[in-house]
């Protein structure tokens, strides 16, 4: 199947898809769609981000529902709401010659008897996020008895955030009869397990190797320290001009805090993080889509769903604990043929984290210094010429009287005198600031990389997050309290807004960071939403994990009635 046109797809779907543009298949879709329309088995699908995964699982599909039937016949799963939204307009748009075929999305951050009423419509389509299912299914809004097919898309991302339970759950509220197509860009252990208890006997599609690295990015990194990484972002930025890019950072605070710095300092950049409303992230994401900013500031989860294939750079303004996840961000760039950049703020002790992420995936990261002020000049020169020279829009109509005669000037001292106006402000800061490229990072304890202490510990992998200070069970430590002629040197301040907890288990217990994050997440469920998780660190008898601070004694009270691989569990802050 080379063309659409080559496949059994209706002539109404055609028609929907060609409006759409498409014309020749991806290669997920090429498999997946006859194999799908013909076969009655499971599936499992391996295959990166943004391969056309939605289209891949649901024109088949369309062409099998009965649209004369009310029931609900095809539930689509997924970890966010911005993805379920984006499904869910996928599937309206590939419906749009069938008009009896209805799509209902279901998702957290919304109204629940809003969406209560929309299901009123008898959609035969439902695509939703794992919680607002179960809520849906326990206020008895929501029947699947009669589902054909079930499709998890994002696997690995949905089990990453805890949604285990939640996804077995649902499961169980569908017939044995139906078929599960399971989509996912790992093969992660929970994965596996996943599909070894829902599937049946299933066929496996693979686009590519699993977590396959684009080849059409150039990765960079860059060792910076603490206390300098806003600045060396806004250098970054500023050596790359006419950017659009997304800088990940680990926590909401982290995100809020890095967009404040850039928008202060004139970016047109703004925040994509789980404390926004429903409202703000969808105002957020138009912005960003519509290039009114072409810098967002993101969390891991809050950019799933995002789609946007044309982004230049991404940066990675805190580094990911899994290799995989950081694959998963620099995947973002280099989309659709064109090439992209994926840049790394790292701290000088997480020089072993970044061999790791080297090892594991493959990647050939280059470190390269932070740019000095006249590289940086030197690019916005060149950006000012690009601008110039490819964007084309006549939108002001020139009387050519009001151009004042200029025969005074040769070329070059115009060209000069423009780009002295254009770049006035940002030559004037680099003439005034020290460069960091000739700065040396790892003078003080914090800063040192692959530092140990006596049990033979990395010392950046006890401390909070950020470089904040920290209790151990040996005494009173602290990172930042390094020797200069004898003296400790003033200790960083404590991050006020999470607290650090001491867990019973470790890795002889066979828990995992995945194991860690749903115990965490189901300790907290009873809230409204989500605890900002910041580091976790599995050791051999025993971890450690950080979390909000509001959200101490429900973790605590929480952990009481569960266990795990029958275990009691015990969680207590760290002394």
């Amino acid at each position: 199947m080379n063309l659409f046109t080559e496949s059994n797809l209706s002539a109404e779907v055609l028609q929907a898809i060609g409006d759409l543009g498409f014309v020749e298949p991806t290669e997920i879709q090429k498999q997946t769609i006859p194999f799908i329309s013909t076969d009655t088995r499971d599936l499992i699908a391996l295959a990166a981000t943004g391969t056309g995964k939605t289209a891949a699982f649901s024109l088949p599909i369309l062409d099998m529902i009965d649209d004369k039937s009310r029931k609900i016949q095809l539930l689509v799963l997924c970890p966010t709401r911005e993805l379920c939204l984006q499904i869910t307009k996928d599937i309206k748009n590939y419906t749009k010659y069938l008009r009896d075929i209805k799509t209902t999305a279901v998702y957290g951050g919304s109204s629940i008897m809003d969406q209560i009423k929309s299901l009123r419509d008898k959609p035969q389509i439902i695509v939703g996020t794992p919680g607002r299912v179960i809520d849906m299914i326990n206020r008895k809004a929501l029947d699947f008895s009669e589902a054909q097919w079930v499709v998890l898309d994002e696997a690995d991302e949905m089990l990453s955030m805890g949604f285990k339970d939640d996804l077995e759950t649902i499961l169980r509220e569908t017939p044995d009869t139906k078929q599960t197509f399971l989509f996912s860009a790992t093969m992660s252990k929970e994965v596996e397990r996943i599909s070894k208890n829902y599937l049946t006997n299933p066929h496996r599609i693979t686009i590519g190797s699993v977590n396959e690295v684009k080849k059409n990015i150039t990765h960079e990194f860059y060792v910076v320290g603490y206390r300098q990484k806003k600045e060396a972002l806004k250098r970054l930025i500023d050596a790359n001009p006419n950017q659009y890019s997304i800088i990940f950072c680990r926590t909401r605070m982290e995100t809020q805090e890095v967009a404040d710095f850039l928008m202060q300092n004139g970016y047109a950049a703004d925040a994509l993080h789980g404390d926004l409303s429903q409202a703000q992230r969808d105002t957020v994401m138009k912005k960003f889509r519509l290039k009114n900013i072409d810098i967002l500031v993101a969390t891991d989860v809050a950019a799933r769903g995002l789609d946007v294939d044309s982004l230049t750079h991404v940066i990675h303004f805190s580094l990911p604990d899994d290799p995989e996840v950081f694959v998963h961000r620099s995947g973002r760039t280099g989309r659709a043929g064109k090439n992209g950049i994926s840049m790394t703020l790292a701290k000088p002790e997480e020089s072993r984290k970044m061999k790791q992420i080297k090892a594991e995936t493959k990647i050939e990261i280059v470190e390269k210094k932070i740019p000095t002020g006249k590289e940086i000049i030197k690019a916005q020169v060149g950006g000012v010429f690009e601008k110039l020279l490819t964007e084309h829009v006549d939108v002001i109509d020139f009387d050519e009287s009001l151009i004042p005669d200029l025969s005074a000037f040769t070329k070059e001292q115009l060209v000069s005198q423009l780009l002295q106006f254009q770049l006035k402000e940002m030559a004037l800061y680099y003439q005034n600031s020290n460069d960091l490229a000739d700065q040396k990072f790892g003078n003080s304890r914090d800063d040192k990389p692959g530092r140990r202490d006596r049990d033979g510990r990395d010392r950046d992998s006890r401390g909070s997050r950020d470089g904040g200070s920290f209790r151990d069970r040996g005494g009173d430590r602290d990172r930042g309290g390094s020797r200069d002629g004898g003296r400790d040197r003033k200790p960083r301040r404590n991050n006020e807004d999470m607290v650090r907890f001491f867990f019973n288990l470790g890795k002889r217990d066979q828990l995992k960071k995945v194991d860690m994050l749903e115990i965490i997440n189901k300790a907290t469920s009873k809230s409204k939403k989500r605890a900002d998780i910041g580091e976790i660190e599995i050791l051999d008898k025993f971890s450690f994990f950080e979390i909000e601070k509001s959200y101490k004694n429900e973790v605590m009270d929480g952990l009481t009635s569960m266990k795990f691989r029958g275990k009691e569990m015990r969680a207590e802050v760290a002394q």
